[in-house]
């Protein structure tokens, strides 16, 4: 149960913080939709492909496809006056999608038997992966290679989940929460990770 729901969670929240980048970036409502489909299952198709799971098992996810399409003719259909802070929107619903995923993505790994380091990178390129892909078609440095904390998260869930420090339904429910709170928080707090410049001020 938990699956699915964190997988609809997941989905929502990414297609919607795909479909803001796009009309931040004022593409046209076919960008929109491209950009919200590749944020919702990028970082899936990417941990399939890692992991040996043939990419084709995304066309078995039907309900979701979906469910992003809906998502993001909700988001498009929206009165822009409502959306004057896109940017906090699009890092809310990023926090939500990275939780979701990541969680989702240590998951799978564990369903497979595979080793802690597999649920840990399974977490993260399930989790950034779309945002990664997103990022780069919009012409944008990704979120995750910023000094910002936004990877740590998902390694964070990776680990968890791994060790199995968390298991059945609520307690996979209350990790979701308090990871997309600390998400939420790390950027409006500015975290940052340690980091070194190389150019001259």
């Amino acid at each position: 149960m938990a699956w699915e729901v964190l997988s609809i969670f997941g989905t929502i929240a990414f297609a919607i913080s795909g479909a803001i980048v796009a009309m931040e970036e004022e593409y046209d409502i076919f960008g929109v939709y491209l950009l919200g489909v590749v944020t919702a299952f990028g970082g899936g198709a990417i941990r399939n492909l890692l992991i040996g799971v043939p990419v084709s098992a995304l066309w078995e996810q039907e309900m979701f496809f979906q469910i992003a399409l809906v998502s993001i003719t909700i988001m498009f259909l929206f009165p822009q006056r409502l959306l004057r802070h896109w940017p906090l929107w699009g890092n809310f619903f990023d926090a939500i999608g990275l939780a979701a995923f990541a969680i989702q993505g240590a998951l799978f790994a564990v369903k497979l038997n595979l080793p802690l380091s597999a649920a840990i990178v399974a977490a993260v390129l399930t989790g950034a992966g779309g945002g990664i892909v997103r990022d780069l078609l919009a012409s944008r440095k990704p979120t995750v290679l910023r000094d910002e904390v936004y990877a740590a998260w998902a390694i964070l869930i990776g680990l968890i989940i791994g060790l199995k420090l968390v298991t059945g339904d609520i307690g996979l429910y209350v990790l979701f929460v308090v990871m997309t709170a600390l998400r939420i928080i790390s950027y409006i707090r500015r975290w940052r990770l340690p980091f070194k410049k190389l150019r001259n001020p």
